[in-house]
């Protein structure tokens, strides 16, 4: 019998406005935004594909579609589901326009953490930990994973629910494998998702999601869904969607497999010394938390630090913001998400939800974020007085902020690598800027 694929059907604006809006120059979401495209899943890596699925792409819809219908089916998935899937998908304008966007990172992270650790979070927290006191419960002698830190991810990833997104997941997906930047990796995610719709854990009119294909009250993506959602409920059916103890359940579940450390803090607020090391206070920079003592490093709230796993030092807004020493248990949670603001939003959440406090350190919050554009003029100047910052892309790395203390040092500043609008007029200005030992200034 011969297969009667749908007729391409787009929605959302159409070609001529996309094509005006990609011209106006859309930028590009981030780690330090709040969970849309960077989401649980988005942060797995996707299985590679073949050089026949990765090849260049068909002439027409029709074709793509029959050849993802024949390797859907050579997965097992059974013929009925693809067809029904399939009837009535729509192409979006709206996700293409989404996926290619390239917003400004206007925001500084206590703007963040102002939005996403707030009191009606902690109180919704607090609240929910109650009523799901058993079931809670059941989870943390099983994996370890203590109810408030399911919590923060639950308000951080849908507000606990009230912002799931309202895409119609089998379209983005197609979206995004079908034309989208990551082809391949959509792809698999698709075809992941197809296997949830043959397994039955949800119908194809309740799978709606972000415009990446992220799903339920903790947004994950197919591939993350099909290796930690957990039928919890015993109803036959893994339901991140409606049903609390499969919710909470698997999110624990994956939080565990992230590597997360039963009985451990994420971390804690602390005080750095007069005269420390600025160039230490990296991720990838961890010392025994005795070796932190030794240095003068303290808690903000008081006390001593415990214990002597390796941690790092995070600072997200140079010497005159809060400092935070972190163990492994805040990289559990960035493997859930790879923002260091966000993660720190998810931490700061489950602190207030256990009765801790907040931030005690004080934001610098008349400093303004610096644009993308003015991102990129500070990693060429930095580049031009051979400071090394690597390739200018507006991404503020390592490799940027180490750039920036080899000049602050050099201008007789706090070496924090906090990169500032103050410190760029300091690049601008002519004469100011003192090259690096042996380079030549371009």
């Amino acid at each position: 019998m011969r297969i009667q694929f749908p007729a391409l059907v787009r929605h959302r604006p159409s070609r001529l406005l996309m094509a005006a809006l990609l011209l106006a120059g859309c930028q590009t979401t981030g780690a330090s935004s709040q969970a849309t495209a960077t989401t649980a899943g988005t942060a797995a890596a996707a299985p590679a594909l073949s050089a026949a699925q990765t090849a260049a792409q068909p002439a027409s819809f029709d074709d793509w579609l029959r050849g993802l219908r024949a390797e859907a089916l050579a997965q097992g998935i059974r013929p009925q589901t693809f067809d029904r899937a399939f009837q009535k998908v729509k192409l979006s304008d709206r996700v293409v326009e989404l996926d290619r966007s390239q917003p400004e990172f206007t925001r500084q992270p206590w703007q963040y953490l102002d939005s996403a650790v707030n009191e009606r979070r902690v109180q919704a927290g607090r609240q929910r930990i109650q009523e799901n006191a058993a079931l809670l419960q059941r989870i943390n002698q099983r994996t370890g994973v203590p109810p408030e830190i399911l919590m923060g991810f639950w308000a951080v990833e849908s507000d606990f629910g009230n912002s799931m997104g309202n895409f119609p997941v089998i379209d983005a997906l197609t979206t995004l494998a079908f034309e989208g930047r990551r082809a391949a990796y959509f792809r698999t995610e698709l075809l992941a998702a197809l296997r949830i719709l043959d397994a039955g854990d949800i119908p194809l009119e309740r799978m709606n999601g972000s415009w990446a294909g992220a799903m339920g009250q903790t947004q994950f993506m197919p591939t993350v869904f099909l290796k930690n959602a957990v039928d919890e409920d015993g109803d036959g059916r893994r339901d991140i969607w409606g049903s609390m103890p499969d919710v909470l359940a698997s999110t624990a579940k994956f939080v565990l497999a992230n590597g997360w450390r039963a009985g451990e803090r994420w971390g804690e607020e602390v005080r750095l010394p007069s005269g420390f090391p600025y160039e230490l206070a990296e991720l990838n920079v961890t010392r025994p938390v005795s070796e932190w003592r030794r240095m003068g490093v303290v808690p903000a709230a008081g006390s001593d630090l415990s214990g002597d796993d390796p941690a790092a030092i995070l600072v997200l807004a140079g010497h005159r913001g809060p400092a935070f020493l972190v163990r492994e248990n805040f990289r559990a949670i960035m493997r859930y998400n790879p923002s260091t603001s966000y993660a720190l939003a998810v931490a700061l959440l489950a602190d207030r939800m256990s009765g801790r406090p907040g931030i005690i350190g004080i934001w610098p919050r008349e400093e303004q974020a610096l644009s993308r554009d003015e991102r990129m003029e500070l990693q060429q100047r930095l580049a031009s007085l051979g400071y090394e910052p690597g390739t200018p892309d507006g991404i503020v790395g390592a490799n940027t902020r180490n750039a920036v203390r080899r000049f602050q040092k050099s201008v007789g500043a706090i070496p924090d690598g906090f990169a500032t609008k103050g410190l760029l007029d300091r690049l601008r200005q002519s004469g100011t800027g003192t090259p690096a030992p042996g380079a030549t200034p371009g």
